[in-house]
Parts: structure tokens; C-alpha cells; sequence
């Protein structure tokens, strides 16, 4: 056998981080006892160096060596040698001692890695590349398996044990002072929580904790580290807390600027790549601008005098296409040297209906700075003054385009010296204080001239100049419109300028001469829309139709009541005229004005009215299938969709569960704005399925409160019309929201409705699951005597319709109620029962449920092995979801069997997860039940300060919710949103 390097065999691997252990490849060795690992260990650490028989025999046993410990020493190598063979490396014999050697070059150790790592990580750090650097730290940390030289005894083992712990504590540090650089404070709190608890004196960890949790929003709690710092230390010895960590204390006092959190990239998921980042939002500026050389010049110079000034807000007011937006990311684009700190931009749609939430903007400005989800607070006061904190000591300038008005504006403007914010806007904003205003016309006849030439060619242009003044002068100078014009012109080369001129000389073509003001811009998009062939006008005006903010080709297509290839074509011929544009590869988009143009385009032009009526009714078929399709993949064997209205167009059909759950979230505002266009009585049952079918979005927090607002806008439109099939189930959606939200009076009351209407219209569905969610919001309020009855009536229900997936869902409430009233046994039982049948239906999502309320009733039967094992199943499920509340609410289950199991720091740890979790993803409830468990692992592992802020801020959200003082939140059972 070749036993050269290379030639058929595997390396030889070590490691010390832990168990002390040697593979061949994959294959273990055995490494045999106590004493003989201990050999290997203390000959592996000194990296090839040869070590005396005397020196290793003190390692071994110290200062009372065996009778026979050379013998015994010269045992333990020559079993070694055995195990390891010599063909890759060799334990050797020399000069009166041994060494270990590889014959292939260094040691494959896990600590030469780890310091590999290490170093690589200080360079990257010095270098500034804070994610790298951060990685690195990440992967040497990773190599740790537990306690170093685990098992082994010995002075020699101590001292490294020691030695290499400390090492690991400091990589941690500088890891976490990492986090907190690159603004991942908020996830930083929970770790932080647990090291402070298993290393108390150690002052860094405190210091590092102290920051953390003042970054997130939580400056009490804060200072309250600060209280038990000083307190253990004077306890234990007798000493003040060092310099740097009384200093961070006054700095949190007088709220230092300087603590702020620094701007980076974070999604509060997957951290191995955040680095410090600067948001460079702007749109592409054009290639061929031109013009507006003094509107440049001024704003340029506004611009670029910021620094150490306040705050400078400038405003371009317009009509409809007169270049508004064009300019105003050129004269950014220019101003960016100005802005190093970044640049943030956002489309307000004020033009259309509806115009772009203030909240929803701030949060993601929010979110582009590097604000994790789990630190955006809610409301809109609560984000503003956020944003305004984050960007102090910055310099960002924000391209707010298309406002509404000012108070749509006030809320977003950054408010600090040497940031800037450039807006555009239809209307003048005379109420905006301290805004520089510009009134943009339209361009000159030269301007507009040039701009003609760039797009179509100075070859033809030449070749016609009067021809081509004509065009740009019908166009009444409007750069849009000369644009379309142009474009048109460019895109066909057999038509001479002449050709383009004499269309545009059709008064037929053009409403009122292309007038100054609003109707100008009519009359230009018009030019456009006269230019189509009649198969491009009819898909440009049905398109103007849907409300959403984009559409795919796909429910474009059967918007069109076409095949898909034949809509592809027909809209890609509608980009190339500019009057519509690709949003991404398969997905359109209209500027909100010319959206509007091509609606009235089709209220005057699409005849029968009834078409229109048509398209629309074609569009919501489309979406409902499609959920329709989705929804068993997410709930197998659930029969809500034999229970639907019919839809007489077919949707889309999924590979699988995932494919399907990206459309959903990917489509959540277009499904949202398809219900709400649909409140008409032959089309609201159909929109209401919709949303019962895609209720999946409010459950997981996304698109929550919209999907609330379209439900309730639903729930009037079947009242209006006396529907009560209708209005049953909107009730039914709504019950959940609320819940979920902790407004528990309402959603007591949506699921009183649910019930009551449900059996007037003979409604069993709604009926049942109103049942059931009284069921859940009694036993969230501890009327367990009414939850008790109004859960087995919707089991009975449930079993009459035979509805297994809900018959699981009432079970494992059920076993809530028992649970609370002390029945122990027979609620896991009844949760076990549940988790039965929903893996009996393949429900794979609610079977997360399931274990959740499972894993809930063994906690307190004491069974807490199992109830991790089934809270951690669990939870990889909603993770997998992206059920970002019930993730939250499952880490504070997890929290509650750490407790149970005598493990504060660990549950502090969950419990801290569940508060980051809770913070924009459930109502104050649910936070301060999060709060609660927190306060009681924080007092048990003698965080006491901080233990007593969060008991006050319990007690304060109790004050504020109306509840009992002293109380405890009652948690959910195992399941809000029904099946």
C-alpha cells in the first residue's frame, strides 16, 4: 500500500474544543481513557513541539505522579500510536520524549482553525469590513462543542480549560461588540442576557449589555443593569464598577448622541453579512437629460450648503409630465458627494387613490438604514421620531416624489442639520414651513427640441427640422409627452417625422390642444393611447382597470381574457410606448397617472360597459382559484374550498407548499386591492372567499392592518346589501385580527356575529368557527366555564360538517381550558388527540399548532423533555411560515419550560426572543406576557433592577389595556386563526 501524501487515504482531524477526539475522514478513533486523551491533548496543544516525559507527566498528575507513571505514560503512547497509525500522522519518540507530527504538513486541529479564524476576523476589523469580520468570529466560535479538554483531569488540562475559555469569552465580546457596530442591538439583548448570567463579574458583558438594550428603545432596563452591576460587585467584592461602565451610565443619563445606534444592514434574520451600509435608494437618472439648467443650478447649490446648516427642504410643483421626478433624481444623483451617508427615495403615490401610508414609508426608511423589523415600534409618531433619531449626526438626503400633500410629507422629513429632503408633488405646497418652493413649467422650445433629437436621432431630425418643431409644439413642451411621442417615433423606422407630425395634427387625437394644467396632461397621454393598433388601446384601458400597485402576467392574462403569450406580447408592446413599464421580468406597472387616463380611457371607450364589469369579475375568478389551489397545500384536508363561490376562470397550480406561499406574500397587495375593488352584491362573496382563503398574510403580520381595512370595507358592503353570508364570514376574518391584536372585546363581538349570521344565512362554517373563537378569546379572559361550553359546541359542529382540520383545532383549544382549570392529564390528552388529527390530514401548518399547545399541557405535566422536543418542532415550522407572531409566542413557551426546568438564563434567553418577536408583530398583551416571563428569569439569575422595569412596564400596559393589576396576560391556546 502507497502510503505517500495523497495516495488513497483519508486525514487525520483533532479537536480539543470540547471532547478531546481524532477522526480518520469521517471515521472516529478510538481515543481511549481519561488519562490517555489527556496524553493526546497535552501533545496536540503544543502544535509538533516535542515534550519531555517529566513535563507530560506533571501535565497528567501533577504534583502527586503514580508509583509507575513513566511506565504508565509509555502505556498510554504506545496505545496512541496504535490508534492513529503512522501512515498520516505520527506520534514519535525523541530526545527522552514525544510529539505528534503530521506528515502531510500542519495539524488539522480545531484550534489552529479557530485562531486562524481569529486573526483573519482582526484583520478584516482593522480593514473596516465589519461583516466579514463579524463572519469569521462567527465560524471560530462555531468549532467550540462545549467545554474545552471535556472529561480530562489534571493541572495541565485545568490551566487550558481555563485558558481557553477565557479565549472564547473574548472572541464572544468582540463578536458582540461587533453586533452592536453594525446595529444588530436588538438581537444582541438575548445573548447578552444569558453570558451576563452565567459570567456575573465579568463587567465587559455588562457594558455591552447596557448599550444593547439602550440602542433598542429600553433605557430603564438599561440603567437597571447598571443597579445590579454596582450592587453584585460590592457584594461579591467589595469594588465600583470600573470607569468605562459608570461612564456608559451617565452617557445613558443625558441620553448621549453618541450611543446611537450606527445605520447598517439588518433583517433581523440571517446576521453573517451585515455590514455598515448607505442606503443608495435613487432611481437611474435618464440618460438623455436636458434642460433645466437653472432649476439644476439651484437646487444643486441648496444642496451643496447643508452641511452645518438645518435641515433644507425643497419642493417641485407641476403638472402631470412636466419632468417633475426626472429632475429631481438628476439634481440628486449630482448632489450625492454631498449625502456620503446615503441617499433614500420613495414614490408616495399621491397621485392615485391611494396614496402611500406615512407609517409604511418610515418604516422602510426604517428598515434601509439597518433598523431590525423587531425594533420598528408601531404608529406613526412612534417611527417618525425614530427615523429622526437614527439619521442624527448624518448627512442623507430623501427624494419624497409624488406627495399627496404636506401632511403626508411632514412626517418623513429627516428634521437634522445636514440632511436634506427634495420633493415633488401636483400640488403646491404653500403649508410645508421652510420649504424652498419651484414651480416647474414646461420646457422651452429649444429644450424640448433637444430632447426630441436625443431619443429619435439627430439624422432624422435634421432631415426635417420644421416637421419636428411641430411634433414637440403639439406636445404643448411637455416632456412626457414628447417622450411618448419620440418614443413612438424611434421604435418605427419607416415613419418619417413628417408621418408622426400629421397624426399629432389631429385635433381628433388631441384633447383641447394640449392646454396647460391638468388637462394637459390628458391630452398627453392621449398621443400615446391614439398611436395603438385596437388589440394594444383595449389592453392599455382594461390594465388602467385594477387597483393594485403592479400585476403579473398571469392575472394580467386573465384580466385580458387571453393565453398569456398573447398578453406578453400585447404588453411588452405597450412598454416599448412608455405608456406602461416593467416593474421586473413577468410584472407591470402604470404611473399612477397614467393609470388613471387609461380608466377614463376605458369608462369612455370600452364598449359594452359591461366589459369592464367583465375584466374585473375575470381578475378576482383569477386570484380566487389561484388561493383556492394554494390553500390546501398550506392546510391539507381542510374543506373550506368546497365551500367557496365558484370561480369560472382558472388561477395558477404550484409545484408545492412554497412556490405557493411566495405567491401569496408576493401578491398580498394586489389580493388585497382585487377584494376591495369588488364590493358590488355579484361579486362580494367572491372577494370575501378571497380573503378567508388568503387569510394566511394577517396571521403571519404582513400586510395586517390592509388586510383589516379590506375586511372591514367588505363588512359594510354586506350590511349595504343585507348580505348575511357575506357579512358571516367577514366576521369570521375579523375575529382573529383582533385577537391577534389583543383587542379582545372586539373580536369577541366579530365572533358573536360570525356565529349568529352564520346560522341566519345556514352558513356552517362561519357558525362553527365563530363558536370556536368565542372559545379561544373566554379562555384568553379566564371565563373558562363559557369557553368550555362554546368549544365543545364548535367540536360538535365541527364533527357534524366533518371538518377534521377544525375538530383538531377545537381539541387542542379545549385542552387551553383544561390546562387552566387544572385538569392536567386529560388536556394532553385532548392536545394529543389534535396533533393526531392533524397529521391524520397532512397539515403540516397547523399541525405546528398543535405541538404548540402540546408542548404547553407537558410543561405543566412536567414532562419538559417533550415539551421542547414539541415547541422546537414547532417553531421551525413557523419560522418556516414566516408566522412571526407564533415564532414569538412559541420562544415564550420555551421560555416557560426553561423555567420550569430551573434554567433562568435560558429562558431569559427564549424570553428575550419572544419580546423581539412580540414588538411589531402582536399587541401590548402579548408583549407584556413576554415582559413578564422575562422579569421573572432576569429575578431568578439576579438581574433584579431589570427584573423590576419589566414588572412596571406590565404593570403599566395592564393599566393602559384596563386589565387587573398584579395579573398575568392569559395566553393563547393553540391556535388564533381557525382552520
Amino acid at each position: 500500500m502507497d502510503h505517500s501524501p495523497g495516495q488513497g487515504r483519508e486525514r487525520l482531524r483533532f479537536s480539543v474544543l470540547g471532547p478531546v477526539r481524532a477522526w480518520r475522514g469521517d471515521t472516529p478513533l478510538a481515543a481511549g481513557s481519561p488519562q490517555q486523551r489527556a496524553l493526546l491533548a497535552a501533545l496536540l496543544l503544543r502544535s509538533g513541539r516535542t515534550a519531555t516525559a517529566p513535563e507530560l507527566v506533571d501535565a497528567l498528575w501533577g504534583d502527586e505522579p503514580p508509583h509507575a507513571a513513566l511506565a504508565a505514560l509509555r502505556t498510554y503512547a504506545s496505545r496512541l500510536r496504535k490508534a492513529l497509525g503512522d501512515d498520516a500522522a505520527t506520534l514519535v519518540s525523541e530526545s527522552g520524549g514525544y510529539a505528534i507530527r503530521s506528515v502531510d504538513g500542519p495539524l488539522d486541529l480545531d484550534l489552529d482553525h479557530a485562531e486562524q479564524y481569529a486573526a483573519e476576523a482582526e484583520k478584516a476589523k482593522a480593514a473596516g469590513d465589519r461583516g466579514r469580520a463579524r463572519e469569521l468570529l462567527d465560524t471560530a466560535l462555531a468549532l467550540w462543542d462545549g467545554e474545552p479538554l471535556a472529561g480530562l483531569a489534571g493541572p495541565y488540562a485545568d490551566a487550558q480549560r481555563t485558558r481557553l475559555d477565557e479565549w472564547r469569552l473574548t472572541l464572544l465580546e468582540t463578536r458582540l461588540e461587533l453586533d452592536l457596530e453594525v446595529g444588530c442591538h436588538a438581537e444582541a439583548v438575548s445573548e447578552l442576557t444569558a453570558l451576563t448570567a452565567a459570567h456575573p463579574l465579568r463587567e465587559r458583558l455588562r457594558e455591552l449589555l447596557m448599550l444593547a438594550l439602550y440602542r433598542s428603545g429600553r433605557q430603564a432596563e438599561a440603567l437597571a443593569v447598571y443597579t445590579d452591576t454596582r450592587r453584585l460587585l460590592d457584594e461579591e467584592l467589595a469594588v465600583e464598577p470600573r470607569a468605562s461602565l459608570s461612564e456608559l451610565q451617565q452617557r445613558i443619563l443625558r441620553a448621549d448622541a453618541d450611543l446611537d445606534a450606527p445605520a447598517t444592514l439588518s433583517d433581523g434574520a440571517d446576521h453573517a453579512d451585515h455590514v455598515v451600509i448607505r442606503p443608495q435608494q435613487l432611481p437611474a437618472t435618464v440618460a438623455d437629460f436636458t434642460g433645466r439648467t437653472p432649476f439644476v443650478a439651484e437646487l444643486g447649490d441648496r444642496l451643496a450648503t447643508t452641511e452645518g446648516s438645518v435641515m433644507a427642504v425643497s419642493a417641485l410643483t407641476g403638472i402631470g409630465g412636466v419632468g417633475k421626478t426626472t429632475l429631481a433624481v438628476h439634481v440628486a444623483h449630482a448632489a450625492r458627494e454631498h449625502f456620503p451617508d446615503g441617499q433614500l427615495y420613495a414614490d408616495l403615490q399621491g397621485a392615485g387613490h391611494t396614496p402611500a401610508e406615512p407609517e409604511a414609508v418610515l418604516g422602510a426608511f426604517l428598515r434601509a438604514l439597518g433598523t431590525p423589523d423587531s425594533a420598528i415600534p408601531d404608529g406613526l409618531e412612534e417611527r417618525s421620531a425614530l427615523y429622526r433619531s437614527t439619521l442624527a449626526g448624518r448627512r442623507v438626503l430623501a427624494l419624497l416624489d409624488n406627495a399627496r400633500d404636506a401632511a403626508q410629507i411632514r412626517p418623513l422629513l429627516p428634521g437634522t442639520e445636514g440632511c436634506a429632503a427634495l420633493i415633488t408633488s401636483r400640488a403646491r405646497m404653500i403649508d410645508l414651513a421652510g420649504a424652498h418652493l419651484i414651480d416647474l413649467d414646461v420646457m422651452s422650445p429649444d429644450e424640448a427640441f433637444t430632447l426630441f433629437t436625443l431619443i429619435v436621432g439627430e439624422e432624422r431630425v435634421n432631415a426635417e427640422r420644421e416637421a419636428s418643431m411641430d411634433v414637440v409644439g403639439a406636445c404643448g413642451f411637455l416632456p412626457l409627452a414628447i417622450r411618448i411621442a419620440a418614443s413612438r417615433l424611434a421604435s418605427r423606422r419607416t415613419w418619417t417625422v413628417s408621418v408622426l407630425a400629421s397624426k399629432l395634427a389631429d385635433e381628433r387625437r388631441r384633447l383641447d390642444e394640449l392646454r396647460a394644467g391638468d388637462l394637459a396632461v390628458t391630452a398627453t397621454f392621449e398621443l400615446g393611447y391614439g398611436q395603438l393598433e385596437p388589440p394594444q388601446a383595449r389592453a392599455f384601458r382594461l390594465l388602467g382597470l385594477a387597483d393594485g400597485p403592479d400585476i403579473s402576467l398571469a392575472a394580467a392574462a386573465a384580466l385580458l381574457g387571453m393565453d398569456a403569450d398573447t398578453a406578453e406580447s400585447l404588453l411588452e408592446s405597450l412598454v416599448d410606448t412608455s405608456l406602461l413599464e416593467s416593474a421586473a421580468p413577468g410584472r407591470y406597472r402604470f404611473h399612477d397617472l397614467v393609470r388613471l387616463y387609461a380608466r377614463s380611457c376605458a369608462e369612455r371607450d370600452e364598449q359594452p360597459p359591461a366589459e369592464r364589469d367583465a375584466a374585473l369579475s375575470r381578475l378576482l375568478d383569477f386570484y380566487l382559484s389561484t388561493a383556492a389551489h394554494r390553500y390546501p397545500l398550506e392546510r391539507p384536508g381542510d374543506i373550506l374550498v368546497d365551500h367557496m363561490e365558484t370561480p369560472h376562470y382558472p388561477g395558477l397550480v404550484f409545484e408545492d407548499r412554497s412556490e405557493a406561499m411566495t405567491w401569496l406574500f408576493s401578491e398580498s397587495r394586489c389580493l388585497i386591492a382585487c377584494a376591495l375593488q369588488n364590493t358590488a352584491p355579484g361579486s362580494l362573496r367572491r372577494a370575501v372567499d378571497l380573503l378567508l382563503l388568503t387569510r394566511d398574510m394577517a396571521d403571519s403580520g404582513a400586510s395586517n392592518r390592509q388586510f383589516e381595512q379590506a375586511s372591514l370595507t367588505l363588512l359594510a358592503a354586506a350590511l349595504k346589501a343585507d348580505d348575511q353570508h357575506a357579512a358571516a364570514r367577514v366576521h369570521w376574518i375579523l375575529a382573529p385580527i383582533y385577537t391577534q391584536s389583543g383587542r379582545l372585546g372586539e373580536a369577541d363581538e366579530h365572533a358573536k356575529l360570525a356565529t349568529l349570521r352564520g346560522l341566519a344565512a345556514g352558513d356552517d362554517f362561519s357558525a362553527c368557527n365563530g363558536l370556536n373563537d368565542r372559545g379561544i378569546i373566554a379562555s384568553i379572559e379566564s371565563r373558562l366555564d363559557e369557553a368550555d361550553a362554546y368549544l365543545n359546541q364548535a367540536l360538535l359542529s365541527y364533527r357534524d360538517i366533518n371538518n377534521k382540520q377544525s375538530e383538531a383545532s377545537a381539541l387542542c383549544n379545549l385542552s387551553r381550558v383544561h390546562l387552566d382549570t387544572g385538569r392536567v392529564d386529560s388536556a394532553v390528552a385532548l392536545a394529543e388527540q389534535g396533533v393526531a388529527l392533524y397529521q391524520e390530514c397532512g397539515a403540516s401548518r397547523r399541525l405546528a399548532n398543535g405541538k404548540y399547545n402540546l408542548g404547553m399541557a407537558l410543561t405543566l405535566a412536567d414532562r419538559l423533555e417533550e415539551a421542547t422536543q414539541q415547541l422546537t418542532e414547532a417553531l421551525v415550522s413557523f419560522q418556516d411560515t414566516r408566522q412571526r407572531f407564533w415564532e414569538g409566542m412559541t420562544y415564550l413557551r420555551l421560555a416557560e419550560v426553561e423555567l420550569a426546568a430551573h434554567q433562568p438564563a435560558k429562558a431569559a434567553n427564549y424570553a428575550e426572543l419572544a419580546v423581539a418577536a412580540l414588538r411589531s408583530n402582536g399587541g401590548d398583551r402579548w408583549r407584556a406576557s413576554a415582559l413578564a416571563v422575562l422579569g421573572n428569569a432576569l429575578s431568578e439569575i439576579g438581574h433584579t433592577g431589570r427584573a423590576q422595569v419589566c414588572q412596571q412596564e406590565v404593570q403599566t400596559i395592564h393599566k393602559r389595556l384596563g386589565l387587573p393589576q398584579g395579573s398575568v396576560s392569559q395566553l393563547f391556546p393553540s391556535s388564533v386563526a381557525v382552520a
